[in-house]
């Protein structure tokens, strides 16, 4: 047996038991008569003593910051410990010993800046920190799925390598497949419609890729999308779904990782049911207002919004109703309002984190919108065709995770949120 406790068990009512722990080296504080070992395992740190007469102070002396080790040693109480117990240490192994000098210090006393960051990735990984966003992650992810099995959607996978594109867009990854080109998926977007046509509501969480010039705190090539489509249902339906989950979330984040969010120094937004909806139109009018040059079919982008988040003074806010060709072919315009369609963002402060719409469910509205956009209806066909057979309405959004990160840990650049990102400059590690 490698290991019997972790660190978070190590706690004073085991008070004379022998214990077996393993992890990292985080730190050695030498003080004469005795060494002070910081271990880091998954769940956090642990102190162990190694007394000077300690058959263990020899192998003690070798041992190096990130190294691997295992020891074995009796617990005894002590209130300046970790939880109030450390380890007097009988043996350490030594599993695996660590080069010096790191490249990077795990323990943060040294900084480094974000391309030193990334560049010894692992290492960086393995910050206190870091770990918090990591056990985050996986909560918001657990919180999401289970809310929408709870809703009665099923989790699906599509297609990643793709004939054309998704959107009609030019940020397009090519691939070269079996001697044709081929393309990274944008987006999960038309298959999950057509799979909403199948089993009525589909969720899927997976990578998709975009080739976009933007070199922003907030722009990756590749990411993880949170994609949701329901049929016999219009945006808002979908945007009172996004509610609940984003509620779920913030909550489940809250009350189970309260550790993390300690490391991390930051609070979560408290969500305020419902989000408040402000209609494209009101928002432009807003922006009018404070003097900025901006007319209706213009984009509002960051700058818009930090300005619109001065006014309207909501953490979380939909902007709805967008208009028309601001939006992708599959986007239902409002009836009796052409140049408006039936969709919405959802913003935390500046920062777009969903979009999502109502869906064309007929076929000839979704040519007669591709050739508006100067899109050939024929390059689309293995989506418009089933669209012959019986598509209901539907709805649905796509979701950035990286994004929502940001507004649960405070982190304000996605690439130091995603475990190994990939933007402009990087392809490594």
């Amino acid at each position: 047996m490698l290991k019997n406790y972790y660190n978070n068990q190590i706690l004073p009512e085991l008070e004379g038991k022998e214990v077996i722990v393993a992890g990292w080296v985080h730190n050695i504080r030498d003080l004469g008569g005795k060494k002070f070992l910081i271990l880091r395992d998954a769940t956090g740190i642990g102190q162990v003593v190694v007394d000077k007469d300690s058959p263990a102070f020899k192998v003690a002396n070798e041992l190096t910051q990130e190294s691997v080790v295992r020891i074995k040693g009796k617990v005894k109480a002590d209130k300046r410990a970790p939880r109030g117990a450390e380890i007097h240490a009988e043996d350490i192994e030594i599993l695996s010993l660590a080069k010096v000098p790191l490249p990077l210090d795990v323990s943060g006393k040294v900084k480094a800046d974000i391309d030193t960051r990334l560049r010894e990735r692992v290492l960086d990984l393995r910050r206190p920190e870091m770990t918090a966003v990591v056990k985050i992650q996986s909560v918001v992810l657990r919180t999401f799925r289970e809310t929408l099995y709870n809703e009665g959607f099923v989790e699906i996978f599509t297609p990643k390598i793709i004939a054309a594109a998704t959107e009609g867009g030019a940020q397009l990854f090519p691939v070269i497949y079996f001697g044709k080109e081929a393309f990274l998926a944008q987006s999960p977007q038309l298959y999950k419609e057509l799979m909403a046509g199948v089993v009525e509501k589909v969720f899927e969480i997976g990578p998709a890729w975009r080739a976009e010039e933007s070199d922003t705190p907030y722009h990756l090539a590749e990411f993880i999308s949170m994609d949701v489509e329901m049929a016999f249902a219009d945006y808002n339906d979908v945007m009172n779904l996004i509610e609940k989950l984003i509620y779920n979330i913030t909550q489940r984040v809250s009350e189970d990782c309260k550790e993390e969010l300690k490391l991390l120094n930051y609070t979560p937004p408290t969500v305020k049911l419902p989000i408040k909806r402000i209609p494209y139109k009101e928002a432009i009018e807003i922006l009018q207002s404070k003097g900025l040059n901006i007319k209706f079919g213009d984009d509002i982008g960051t700058p818009e919004l930090r300005i619109l988040n001065e006014v309207i003074k909501e953490e979380l806010y939909f902007i709805t109703d967008w208009p028309t060709m601001a939006r992708p072919f599959y986007t239902k315009v409002k009836d009796n309002e052409p140049e408006v369609s039936e969709s919405f963002d959802l913003i935390y402060k500046w920062l777009e984190i969903a979009s999502g719409s109502t869906r064309n469910h007929r076929r000839e509205i979704l040519e007669e919108a591709l050739k508006k956009r100067g899109l050939r209806p024929e390059s689309f066909e293995f989506f418009l065709r089933w669209f012959d057979y019986g598509m209901p309405p539907h709805a649905g959004f796509g979701m950035g995770f990286a994004r929502l990160m940001v507004m649960l840990t405070g982190i304000q650049n996605v690439k130091e949120i995603v475990l190994f990102p990939r933007d402009k400059k990087r392809l490594t590690p």
